[in-house]
Formats: C-alpha cells, sequence, structure tokens
C-alpha cells in the first residue's frame, strides 16, 4: 500500500509548476482551416508567432478532448493566450506512459526528457532499462495508480499518457500537472497516426526534425502503395489468429484494412464498417477466411506451423495453413508495437513485398518471417 502523502508537498510541487499549467480566455479567434494537419482526424494545430495551439478531438463524444496552448520556455508568457493547457516548451522532464512515445523521443533525439515512467516492465530500451535500474529514471509504479510520491519527487513538466473513454487519471490530475492526452492510437488512417509526430515535435522543441521525419513517411507510404497499385493480383488476406476462444480481426475500416489495401491486398472483411476489431469465434472467421490466400499473424513463440497447429488444432483447416502461407510477427522480438505507429511504410512494405514479391525482388522483411 502507498504511503499517505503530504498535501502540503501537492500544493508546494502545484506552485513550482505553475508556470507549464494555466487555462484562460481570451478574444483570439483560431481558425481550423490554418492548421497544419492534414491527416490525423483526431488533431488540429495552429502554428502562431509566439505559440501553438493544439486541439486534441474527443473521439467518443465528439468536441474537444484537450486543447493545449505551447509556449517557448525562454519567453514570458504572451497576454491575451487562447484557452487551453499552457505548456512549456521544449518539454524537459517528462512522465511516459508508453514505450511507443519514448521510442518516438529517442528517433528525435531526446530520450533524455523522460525522467520518469510506469509500468517499467514495458520499456526494453536498453538506455531507458539501465536509468530505470540505475535511478535515473523515475519508477513510478502502475499506470491504473501511479505512485503520487515519487511523481511529486520527480516534479515532471508533462505527463504523457494515452486516454480512454471517461479517463479521470486519479490523483495525477489534481496536480496542476500538464497531461498530454496521446490519442493517436485512436487513428485509424495510417498517415493520420503518424502524423501526430507533429505535435511531439512541437513538445520536445524537435518542429523541424518531426515535420521531416514525417514529410519522408508519406513519401515512402504513396510511392509503395502506387507501387502495389500496379500489380496484376490482389490476393486475398486474413489476420491474427483465435486466442482464448475469441478471434479479433480487424474491421473493415481499421488501420490493418487500410494498410493491407494500400499493399495490394483483398481483405475479406472490406466492406465491414467498424474502425476497431470484432471479437469471433474460429467458425465465423473460417466461413469467411478457410480459403484466404495469405495468413499473417501478430504473436509471439509461433515459429512453424506445427507450433501454429499446437495453439488451436483446427488452424490446419485454413487453406493458407495447408499452402504455406502463413507469415508471423513475433512482437517481443522486433518491437512492432513501437516501430509502427509511426513509420506505416514498413508495414505497408512488408506486406507488398510478401504479397507482390516480383514488384519488391530485393526486398527482406523485417517484421513478418514465413513460417512452414
Amino acid at each position: 500500500m502507498n504511503k499517505l502523502f503530504n498535501p502540503i508537498l501537492i500544493i508546494s510541487v502545484a506552485l513550482l509548476l505553475c508556470s507549464c499549467f494555466r487555462s484562460g480566455k481570451s478574444g483570439v479567434t483560431l481558425n481550423e482551416q490554418d492548421s497544419v494537419i492534414t491527416s490525423a482526424r483526431l488533431l488540429s494545430m495552429q502554428r502562431a508567432e509566439a505559440y501553438t495551439v493544439v486541439t486534441v478531438a474527443d473521439p467518443w463524444k465528439g468536441g474537444v478532448l484537450h486543447r493545449y496552448v505551447l509556449v517557448p520556455r525562454d519567453q514570458e508568457l504572451p497576454v491575451n493566450l487562447p484557452e487551453g493547457t499552457v505548456v512549456r516548451t521544449p518539454v524537459q522532464n517528462a512522465l511516459v506512459y508508453s514505450s511507443v512515445h519514448t521510442s518516438l523521443m529517442g528517433e528525435l533525439g531526446c530520450l533524455d526528457v523522460v525522467k520518469g515512467v510506469v509500468d517499467k516492465q514495458y520499456f526494453i530500451d536498453s538506455t531507458l532499462v539501465a536509468g530505470i535500474q540505475s535511478g535515473a529514471i523515475t519508477d513510478c509504479g502502475n499506470s491504473m495508480n501511479p505512485t503520487v510520491e515519487r511523481v511529486i519527487d520527480m516534479q515532471p513538466d508533462a505527463i504523457l499518457l494515452s486516454p480512454y473513454q471517461d479517463a479521470s487519471y486519479g490523483q495525477i490530475a489534481k496536480m496542476d500537472i500538464p497531461i498530454i492526452e496521446c490519442a493517436d492510437y485512436l487513428e485509424y488512417d495510417p498517415l493520420g497516426r503518424a502524423e501526430w509526430v507533429k505535435f511531439y515535435g512541437e513538445l520536445l522543441g524537435k518542429r523541424a526534425q518531426a515535420d521531416s521525419l514525417y514529410q519522408a513517411v508519406v513519401t515512402a507510404y504513396n510511392d509503395m502503395k502506387q507501387k502495389a497499385a500496379g500489380a496484376t493480383t490482389h490476393p486475398t488476406v486474413v489476420t491474427e489468429m483465435v486466442i482464448n476462444g475469441i478471434w479479433n480481426v480487424p474491421g473493415g475500416q481499421s488501420y490493418m484494412a487500410r494498410i493491407l489495401a494500400d499493399a495490394g491486398g483483398t481483405y475479406l472483411w472490406a466492406d465491414d464498417e467498424n474502425t476497431g476489431s470484432l471479437a469471433l469465434d474460429f467458425n465465423q472467421v473460417l466461413a469467411v477466411a478457410q480459403n484466404a490466400d495469405y495468413w499473417f499473424i501478430k504473436w509471439t513463440n509461433i515459429n512453424s506451423l506445427k507450433d501454429l497447429q499446437g495453439a488451436y488444432d483446427l488452424n490446419k483447416e485454413m487453406a493458407a495453413f495447408k499452402n504455406k502461407h502463413v507469415y508471423v510477427c513475433d512482437t517481443d522480438k522486433t518491437r512492432f508495437f513501437d516501430r509502427i505507429p509511426f513509420h506505416p511504410e514498413v508495414l505497408l512494405r512488408e506486406f507488398a513485398a510478401i504479397m507482390h514479391p516480383e514488384l519488391f525482388p530485393d526486398f527482406h522483411n523485417q517484421m513478418y518471417h514465413h513460417i512452414d
């Protein structure tokens, strides 16, 4: 059980951090048409001379989930700021909940900003692990119930976390520390999700690097999409596998479905309108996808068709199993979940090269490997 925390400490920290957090109203009018965001549906960003306004849309109820006003820390706060949570940039002392975002921070060259984490077992980057072990990076406990005393001690100037519906965030929401609601995972357009790098670049003082990174992703993605569009075949595809009786199939408008289509595949649930997943049983999937040409699976410790059959005996009934057209991504070894959100071009190339090897004769897969 956590020790009782001293409310005086919380008040003191609030005063120390007041320059990083502020809400207010002004007569400033924001024009959504001026947003530098082009693909992300949940994000808009207007850059003014003295500050940047970032608006995160509420994916569940509509309207605004959170609005941030980013102000360089080396200048005085401008008068008449737009309404929103003021964050001084670049962020220098961050508590980060997800390795997805620490991975991006490393790519932008500012991993040293990470001064605290929760759920430390999910961070496998060697630099972070060493920092956690030495105490240079604070272990703030469990993401569902962070250790308040440790958060107070590390005095973060921002907390980066992934929001969920009707989230309250408990005690940390009362500490006057800017909470950055990282809703990028709720974007279902691949380039839309990747475009959140612009927001994180603004937060970290890496605008030029972030904009350049995103443009490189867009160029590579669209080039490969155009190349795959020239394929003469469009093989049918099924993904994932039954786990504990449930087969979570990506919806027809989901992130995965869109990438498969852009890679020149025919996704068998393409007519479905869901942007998330469909929870089906094995027989429901078998009825639709038994004769699928390719089967892509994200899981661990599936290194052969024997392993796949051992996981669920009826997997052997799939045509892709019989034809040895099964490809597995070991999510532990490939760091799939850290890498792909901001690099959809990597996943697109994987699928396109597997389904259309004639178009990518020199490509060697990094994520998915063939099993037999």
